[in-house]
């Protein structure tokens, strides 16, 4: 009977120090295609093309085809600082006939305006599309032709004659500053397509002696509240220097 009982605790002893036996541990799984794709898939980093971008405003140009008495071309261009912020810069001629009650007048000359953009939009991936908010400093320099102009008197004795011996001004300029928003979405690869209007603010004109100017080359129209509106529509060019 004895020999039953001590061959019963042998056995549960046995049992239970097998059941305690600390377990060796696993080995780590090899890493699979799969795994070894999804990893430098995660580690590509995306890089922007830093350069310079130049182009042209192609609205100036549409406007001289529905409008006789307009002429102009403008040069942009712009170049990459960092990720946000973009140097930029237009250059152009305008010439320009202005007709009044009493008046008509010709501008004619150059302009530029100098200043930065910065770019609101944040890229998916590789994407290189803009929401522009810039700052412009810009100054023309131009020559004013008042063309005729009739004397406003109003008188049933001497009525008004119109004046037709033309009238040159010469070395006539502005300045003004201006703050535009815009689009800018990169069509093709390189090939970037942007609309932005601006707000400007007359600093300064010289005018001509009797006479007001009433366009100034690069600004547009001048009101009487010295202040004015214009738009680009532009079509550029990435020449890329390196990325980062």
């Amino acid at each position: 009977m004895y020999k039953y009982i001590i061959s019963i605790c042998f056995l549960f002893v046995f049992v239970n120090g097998y059941s305690q036996k600390p377990e060796k541990p696993k080995k780590p799984e090899k890493p699979t295609l799969t795994t070894v794709k999804e990893t430098e898939k995660d580690s590509i980093v995306y890089k922007s093309p830093y350069g310079l971008r130049i182009g042209v405003d192609i609205s100036k140009p549409i406007k001289a085809i529905f409008d006789a008495t307009y002429t102009g071309y403008e040069i942009v261009g712009d170049y990459r600082i960092n990720k946000r912020f973009f140097a930029a810069a237009e250059i152009g001629f305008e010439e320009n006939t202005t007709q009044e009650d009493y008046t008509n007048s010709t501008v004619k000359g150059s302009y530029a305006r100098i200043g930065f953009n910065f770019n609101a939009y944040e890229n998916w991936l590789d994407m290189n599309n803009e929401i522009i908010v810039g700052f412009r400093y810009g100054f023309s320099l131009f020559d004013q032709t008042l063309n005729n102009y009739t004397p406003n008197v109003n008188s049933t004795y001497f009525p008004s004659t119109a004046i037709t011996t033309p009238i040159t001004a010469s070395n006539l300029n502005a300045h003004w500053t201006e703050f535009l928003v815009g689009f800018k979405v990169e069509t093709m690869h390189n090939l970037f397509m942007c609309f932005s209007g601006s707000y400007k603010i007359l600093l300064s004109v010289k005018d001509p002696e009797n006479f007001k100017t009433l366009y100034a080359p690069g600004f547009n129209r001048i009101f009487d509240s010295n202040t004015g509106f214009g738009f680009n529509y532009t079509i550029s060019y990435l020449i890329p220097f390196t990325k980062k």
